[in-house]
């Protein structure tokens, strides 16, 4: 009975392990640096605060990105026809 908790007990340890390191990484990809929320909610719109409470940080975030990414294109077209 000694050798099976012996043997049992180590394998339950790495299984467990092995999840959590799982779970870890699915987390870690979800996750919102502390800048890109700063950013945010110095520069939000109106229609971003109400995605905030819509949609969580996530797709309020996903908007603000959309928006700075079009301004930054636009400038760029302006400069390259002038």
């Amino acid at each position: 009975m000694t050798a099976w908790l012996a043997i049992l007990i180590p394998l339950l340890v790495m299984v467990f392990a092995l999840g959590m390191e799982r779970l870890e990484t699915r987390l870690r990809s979800g996750t919102v640096r502390e800048d890109e929320v700063e950013d945010f909610l110095e520069r939000a719109r109106p229609d971003e605060v109400k995605a905030l409470f819509r949609q969580g940080i996530g797709g309020a975030l996903q908007l603000f990105r959309l928006r700075n990414l079009g301004k930054r294109g636009g400038s760029r077209r302006t400069r390259e026809r002038a």
